[in-house]
């Protein structure tokens, strides 16, 4: 006989064993699970009454429901407001993209002459304007 069913077989017969000591010493040494609440033999759910145990059901009172649905309207008008403004800036280039593109040239723009820098203006009048004719010197 191998050596691993002598050892299933002893097993075995400790549980039984253990079974039969449990019964006799009258305690269960299995861990009961336990349900939430109170235990059932308490004592407690033998005093209440049924009337008692059930609640009635409260009732809100239509100034109370006005109330909830009007701030509800105005919530949800709020985040509309603020879905629309926010989608109006990204609205713009997603039209200008769907339009089909024109082949006519636009004219160019005039564009106001650039704001010279204060180190340029410096510059330029530090040095002395040149003339294209001849030179006075040659004479």
């Amino acid at each position: 006989m191998p050596t691993i069913n002598i050892l299933w077989e002893i097993d075995a017969e400790i549980s039984r064993l253990q079974q039969v000591k449990e019964l006799l010493s009258g305690t269960d040494t299995v861990a009961v699970k336990r349900g939430p609440g109170r235990p059932i033999g308490s004592g407690v759910a033998k005093k209440l009454t049924a009337a008692s145990v059930v609640q009635p059901r409260r009732k809100m009172s239509a100034a109370g429901r006005a109330r909830i649905a009007a701030a509800m309207k105005m919530r949800w008008a709020k985040v509309r407001r603020a879905a629309k403004k926010a989608a109006k800036p990204t609205q713009a280039p997603v039209v200008a993209a769907a339009l089909p593109k024109t082949t006519a040239k636009k004219a160019p723009k005039k564009s106001a002459p650039k704001k010279r820098s204060a180190k340029k203006r410096a510059a330029k009048k530090a040095t002395p304007p040149q003339t294209s004719g001849p030179s006075p010197s040659t004479t």
